[in-house]
């Protein structure tokens, strides 16, 4: 049980995040939802106050491609939440079409690798906060089996010259598992424990930014891809199984360690990608 704790996840409003975030209330957990729309973020938390009677849920708006409100959503949650012990890095998407955000930044990259990393340096004092006062806080970043396709192309990392969606995600996914372990590494002696996981193949609203021949697969695979209450479950069980107190740097899939590509375990790489990251979103940790 979760009762007592307080977790926050990302894209929360559809979806393995909703599932997700249903789950944790449901073992007793305060949760926050991070949501880009505030309509659809408000209905999803009365969604699981409903289905959860009893249960605190936050909603939180904010566009995490946009570094300003990611750290305008951070310092919302320094002041909402003196203690964190979940953090669900969970939003993201695939993009037909290169665009760039109000950053300036390659929206793929920006969304679902860069707003991992600045979301969970913004408010890892808070996490550190719950670790200080005996709790075992939890960073969970959802991946995706995509990065085993991915590279890290240091030389064109936004795609300005050779852009395809399915490569600009592959590469944003391992991006994800990449931070993990750089994180993993930085906080072993802190408390807080950093993994990632793949959720599985799901039939959500991914790929809706999508058009073409991969737009067109993916709705035609769509009836035969698991529920988001399946895909779900492997992030659950990073987030709150106890058996994975000070389990830490690992890769899941179907709630099992697994193995993660060549690439993201090379630990050069791992700090290449720390280090440029660290300078898109403006910090020096």
């Amino acid at each position: 049980m979760l009762r007592g704790k307080v977790c926050l996840v990302t894209g929360a409003t559809n979806g393995i995040g909703y599932e997700t975030a249903l789950g944790l209330a449901r073992l007793g957990a305060r949760v926050g939802l991070v949501g880009r729309d505030a309509g659809k973020t408000r209905v999803s938390a009365e969604r699981i106050r409903t289905t959860v009677p009893g249960a605190a849920v936050d909603p939180h708006i904010a566009d995490l491609s946009s570094q300003a409100e990611i750290r305008r959503l951070a310092a919302t949650l320094r002041d909402a939440y003196p203690r964190l012990d979940v953090l669900v890095n969970n939003a993201g998407a695939i993009f037909d079409h290169r665009t760039l955000t109000v950053d300036g930044i390659e929206r793929t990259w920006a969304l679902d690798h860069l707003g991992y990393v600045l979301l969970t340096l913004e408010i890892l004092d808070t996490l550190k906060a719950s670790a200080v006062i005996g709790g075992k806080p939890r960073i969970v970043n959802v991946a995706s089996a995509a990065h085993y396709r991915g590279h890290i192309d240091f030389d064109d990392i936004e795609g300005a010259r050779r852009y395809g969606a399915m490569r600009a995600y592959a590469q944003a996914k391992l991006g994800n598992v990449l931070f993990t372990y750089a994180l993993a590494r930085r906080l072993r002696d802190e408390g807080i424990t950093v993994n990632a996981l793949h959720p599985g193949v799901i039939n959500t609203g991914f790929a809706r930014n999508t058009g073409g021949l991969f737009g067109t697969a993916w709705a035609l695979m769509r009836p035969f891809l698991t529920t988001p209450e399946k895909g779900a479950q492997t992030s659950l069980h990073v987030a709150s199984a106890p058996e994975l107190d000070g389990v830490t740097g690992r890769y899941f899939s179907h709630s099992r360690p697994k193995t993660s590509s060549a690439e993201s375990r090379d630990e050069a790489v791992q700090e290449r990608v720390w280090a440029l990251s660290l300078k898109q979103v403006g910090r020096s940790d």
